[in-house]
């Protein structure tokens, strides 16, 4: 790969990517009469709309409460239909047009609890074919009157990928360059890096993004990226639907699991084009299901550090969350984002707690169930490289259809850890309070906590620093030895609930770990 310094864009910045433009291209020439595009970035879309419209010679006109319908084909901008403000007389302006269009509508949805305009929509789709007229409703959520759904083509609207980014740096660049404000030092390797930091940001955002970090210190150099990454965080977080993580975490880390570490490692190359060129399919994801506290959460946090990916986690209760709006609407918007980030790790905490009875929409008029549906479908038939991590504790509380083969690559049952993996998990917690575990007798540790959970581990190694610090002397093999005989685990006060979950397992999914006892 090239270290030279990143040059200027040759071409301009497309608007969307071509799969997009393609399908919207079809409709348009099939002279749909009503499209909604689901999408925040209305300059954006707007462009790949006039040259769209120039390209079959139609003028372009648009539509917003605020402005009114207006011509926006560049030498005719400015022209105006007085009184168009009110959506019902606006859209009876578009049927009066007298030549073939395209009409943008800004915002229409927020008018859509007015029977009037529901009414007048459906009236005029149903005259604009013959016209060779398309309206199309631009919008940042979806909002589909039940009096419209046969009526309209839904398209959403991908986030721009790594080519709009990667021309947007490159045109950013130039510009600096050529005004001579800003130290510019960044390779195209480094620029690559920093335009995948970006992915699943809005073309505005990543713009944003950029230029916050350029205002940082002044110049542009590899530095850069982490402050882009911790601009995505920031946008992504403002969601409330998904949460960014940095990732900090390896496999190395995380005790035992043997069997789970080394399907793991036999995957690492999955999202490369040598794997595509193979003939591999990229990894879907992975179901890690048993015992609370033994390493679920913190293997799905290795994955995305040891494949070095981005880890994003989704929040299933936010989904569910009337604040936030529809629910079916939150997770459409929560997939896009992840797969725009694509090839990332997805991470699903406690889905049983989410999922736990919703597929019967008994008390929920069916909303559950519906969300339910569309989370099952994206599992079994998505393209984008977004590996899903899916973490529960009761099986009891898991629909069956989340089961079936084809939702997830492999299911793992993550049982206790056995005594030879207990005291690699004493090392581990050890070393990272400083202190060397070649100072403390861990396998005598790992025979004394049978029945402990790596999470119930690491509150024993707690207790005895505690009790050392208070002491005011170092942690010795005395004090975790007390602090174990103090502890009493889950496995002996849920032990019949655990046993149980064991015999669901054994011929039901793969062990995560090569027991030794």
């Amino acid at each position: 790969m090239s270290n030279e310094p990143v040059a200027p864009a040759a071409v301009p910045n497309p608007p969307a990517t071509t799969g997009f433009a393609a399908e919207l291209e079809t409709l348009i020439r099939a002279s749909c009469p009503l499209i909604y595009l689901v999408s925040a970035e209305e300059k954006r879309v707007e462009a790949l709309l006039s040259a769209t419209a120039q390209a079959h010679g139609k003028p372009l006109y648009a539509w917003s409460v605020t402005r009114g319908l207006r011509q926006r084909v560049p030498e005719l901008a400015g022209v105006t239909f007085p009184g168009s403000e009110d959506p019902v007389a606006a859209l009876g302006a578009i049927e009066k047009l007298g030549a073939p269009s395209l009409v943008v509508l800004e915002d229409l949805h927020a008018h859509f609890d007015d029977a009037r305009v529901v009414r007048a929509l459906r009236e005029l789709g149903q005259g604009l074919r013959a016209a060779g007229t398309t309206c199309i409703l631009l919008s940042p959520t979806l909002v589909m009157p039940v009096e419209l759904e046969k009526d309209v083509n839904v398209l959403d609207v991908p986030l721009p990928g790594v080519r709009e980014l990667g021309n947007l740096l490159r045109d950013m660049v130039a510009a600096l360059r050529q005004a001579n404000k800003v130290q510019v030092d960044l390779k195209r390797a480094e620029a690559k890096q920093m335009v995948k930091a970006a992915l699943g940001l809005t073309l505005q955002e990543a713009e944003n993004a950029f230029a916050k970090a350029i205002a940082h210190d002044g110049k542009i150099d590899a530095e850069d990226i982490k402050l882009v990454l911790e601009e995505k965080r920031q946008v992504i977080r403002k969601s409330g639907l998904l949460e960014y993580y940095a990732v900090e975490e390896s496999l190395a880390g995380v005790g035992g699991l043997q069997n789970l570490k080394a399907w793991l490692g036999q995957r690492t190359a999955a999202f490369t084009d040598a794997a595509r060129s193979f003939g591999l399919p990229e990894p879907k994801g992975l179901l890690l299901l048993g015992i609370q506290g033994c390493g679920k959460t913190l293997t799905s946090k290795a994955i995305a550090g040891a494949w070095g990916l981005p880890l994003l986690r989704l929040d299933m209760g936010r989904i569910f969350s009337g604040a936030l709006g529809n629910s079916e609407e939150n997770l459409r918007r929560a997939i896009r984002v992840a797969e725009s980030a694509a090839p990332a790790v997805l991470w699903i905490d406690e889905i049983d707690k989410a999922l736990g009875g919703l597929a019967s929409g008994a008390s929920d008029g069916g909303v559950g169930a519906r969300v339910f549906g569309a989370l099952l479908t994206w599992l079994q038939e998505k393209s984008a490289a977004v590996f899903v991590v899916a973490t529960a504790n009761r099986i009891d509380a898991l629909p069956p259809e989340l089961l079936r083969k084809g939702r997830f690559d492999e299911i793992f049952f993550v049982d206790l850890p056995d005594a030879k993996e207990r005291a690699e998990i004493f090392g581990i917690h050890l070393r990272r309070r400083g202190r060397d575990p070649a100072r403390y007798e861990l396998l005598q540790l790992g025979s004394f906590t049978d029945g402990y959970s790596g999470a119930e581990i690491e509150q024993v190694i707690v207790a005895a620093l505690y009790q050392a610090f208070a002491q005011q002397t170092e942690l010795s093999q005395e004090h975790l030895v007390q602090a174990v005989r103090e502890t009493f685990p889950l496995s002996k006060t849920l032990r019949e609930e655990i046993q149980k979950l064991r015999r669901w397992a054994l011929d039901r999914t793969r062990p995560a770990s090569a027991k030794s006892e």
